[in-house]
């Protein structure tokens, strides 16, 4: 089994910084990927960004630009940095871990992350 949790949601006003991480424990016994999804209230889970093993990163339209995503395999965790948040960016941010040999998912419990106007 695999354990993710994330960490550093919070309250922030438009246009401030905010940085969330995760942390995955467990049977980490092949390469895989993280990333980082987003659900809004009444709105359907949506991919945000996500990185490989090697560091290969890729971004939804909306955040590119905003977020960095980043990787210590050493520590098995994952973060997204946040700049100019909106409110648009008001969402439980999901962690997200896939294994590349066998495309499984697993999940963290998410955080909250709220930008006021």
């Amino acid at each position: 089994q695999v354990q993710l949790v994330e960490s550093g949601g919070g309250l922030v006003q438009a246009g401030e910084s905010l940085s969330v991480s995760c942390v995955a424990s467990g049977r980490l016994f092949s390469m895989y990927s993280m990333g980082w999804y987003r659900q809004a209230p009444g709105k359907q889970r949506e991919f945000v960004a996500r990185i490989s093993s090697g560091g290969t990163t890729s971004y939804a339209d909306t955040v590119k630009g905003r977020f960095t995503i980043s990787r210590d395999n050493a520590k098995n965790t994952v973060y997204l940095q946040m700049s100019s948040l909106k409110p648009d960016d008001t969402a439980v941010y999901y962690c997200n871990l896939r294994f590349v040999s066998t495309n499984r998912d697993y999940w963290g419990q998410g955080t909250q992350v709220t930008v006021s106007s």
